[in-house]
């Protein structure tokens, strides 16, 4: 009773969000084409009957990020439940712009029509367009254009949006209509989605509109869609892109399909999973000719924490006070003018390649600090390098002088590797883990800036402004992270 007690609640509430989404649409409003047919007419019972669709669907817990859903688009009475499957993922969750993509089933035209302004009216109100994203989506990708006749009698898009209504209640949508399902055109409209979406940096979730196989008999229609679910569950869309050509499977909606799993993996999905299939044979009780029906889920598996504690040493406290003692070393030996003695290392760790950075400070300040960022030399070594640099050639500072030798503090920051991470803003920030993250960003050709851990935890930086601040060492605008040229790496440091 108490998991009904919240969904009932939750739908009231999405509710109320949902008819105030009318008066927030501007410009023209394309009215329901299927209303009264492939769905119920009135707004009472439409959301009596999807919330009865939503209530027998039983969704194990799923981990990871939610990026992508597969939703038939077969009248509510044929795919309606099974629908629900992927539709109940989303109760509780909040996405500020909702793409979805759906073939043309009345209109052939070349590339992608999209609806680029006002909104869509269903019994439960109107969902209003995200504008600005399908202006950029114009901008990036030119197979997109606004062909108004694709959407007027397209059911395949609008059978998504009473659902959406009661799960999400108020969000952006961008309706999206393939005229043709080309590799061509499903490529350039997976990579312009996933540039769109890295830069609005906002939650944004995709959908592909599709039923699988055609009024084949049951048993063979089972056949031809298990190889369209083998190649969602793998997260296989250049797999199955090839078996839609070859015509070893087929579904209505294969380029949208294979578009939003491309752009899902872009983004960073690394698990399919298919929460339910049926066909219209199971419903009706005529196994003869069937239409399939798949719901799927397409997710990012966290990877956090990122695996860097197997790439630290693991320093031992006498191998910590080697390095600092060669590093003491070499700055007072030249400071006065002295030869750099010779150095016996037998640990095999310090022998190990490793980037290392080499801070001073002075009365708590900093007087240098300068470090190999890769590993390019035995650690040992390139401590003797950087103690160097940066007590000599940091050009912030002048060089040490014999006089500051006794206030001189010494630190030593052991990198691990470098792993650069990637995905949309929000993913890149929430990787980013002040206190065990350093940050290294790199635009090429000659733009590079790096930062160790402990200086985000010391100005007490949050991890957009660590990003920021990494762009300005780098000599880039504080926003240059959200660029995709832009390249963002992690790492780890033992810092003694």
């Amino acid at each position: 009773m108490r998991g009904w007690a919240i969904l009932i609640v939750s739908l009231l509430f999405f509710s109320a969000i949902t008819q105030g989404s009318e008066r927030m649409a501007r410009g023209p409003i394309r009215e329901s084409a299927i209303a009264g047919t492939w769905y119920p007419g009135d707004p009472k019972i439409l959301r009596r009957q999807i919330e009865g669709f939503l209530s027998h669907a039983e969704v194990p817990p799923l981990e990871g990020e939610l990026l992508a859903l597969i939703a038939p688009h077969a009248g509510y009475m044929y795919s309606g439940q099974v629908a629900a499957y992927a539709y109940k993922l989303l109760l509780g969750k909040k996405y500020d712009t909702v793409v979805i993509i759906s073939p043309s089933h009345y209109v052939y035209f070349r590339g992608v029509s999209i609806y680029p302004r006002g909104g869509f009216r269903t019994p439960l109100g109107v969902v209003r367009v995200q504008e600005r994203f399908c202006k950029r989506l114009m901008d990036v990708c030119p197979l997109v254009d606004d062909i108004p006749q694709a959407h007027t009698r397209e059911h395949a898009l609008e059978i998504q949006l009473p659902f959406l209504q009661v799960v999400l209640g108020d969000f952006g949508l961008v309706p999206l209509v393939m005229g043709e399902q080309d590799n061509r055109t499903v490529r350039e409209l997976a990579k312009g989605l996933v540039e769109v979406i890295r830069h609005e940096g906002k939650r944004v979730l995709l959908i592909a509109s599709t039923d699988l196989s055609h009024f084949y008999p049951y048993e063979r229609a089972v056949a031809l869609d298990r190889i369209i679910l083998e190649h969602v569950e793998a997260l296989d869309p250049e797999g199955l892109m090839r078996d839609l050509e070859s015509k070893r499977c087929e579904a209505c909606g294969g380029g949208p399909m294979v578009s939003a799993m491309m752009a899902a993996k872009a983004l960073g999905a690394n698990k399919g999973v298919v929460l339910k299939y049926a066909n219209s044979g199971d419903v009706t009780g005529d196994r003869t000719s069937v239409v399939g029906y798949m719901s799927a889920a397409l997710l990012k598996l966290s990877e956090d924490p990122d695996p860097l504690e197997e790439e630290y040493l693991g320093l031992s406290e006498e191998e910590k006070r080697t390095l600092l003692e060669i590093a003491r070393t070499v700055i007072e030996s030249r400071a006065l003018g002295k030869p750099i003695p010779e150095f016996s290392v037998t640990s095999p760790k310090l022998k190990e390649p490793r980037g290392v950075f080499v801070t001073i400070k002075k009365h708590g300040q900093l007087r240098g600090c300068i470090g190999y960022v890769r590993g390019i030399k035995p650690l040992w070594e390139a401590v003797v390098d950087m103690a160097q640099a940066a007590a000599f050639e940091d050009p912030r500072f002048p060089p040490v002088r014999p006089e500051e030798l006794k206030d001189l503090e010494i630190e030593i920051s052991v990198l691990t590797p470098l792993k650069e991470i990637r995905g949309s803003p929000e993913e890149i920030l929430r990787r980013i883990k002040i206190g065990e993250h350093g940050l290294m960003i790199e635009r090429p050709p000659y733009h590079s800036g790096l930062l160790l851990p402990q200086v985000a935890v010391e100005y007490g930086w949050d991890p957009q402004t660590f990003l920021e601040e990494t762009c300005f060492k780098a000599g880039l605008p504080p926003d240059a992270w959200r660029d995709p040229s832009s390249r963002i790496y992690i790492f780890g440091a033992e810092i003694f």
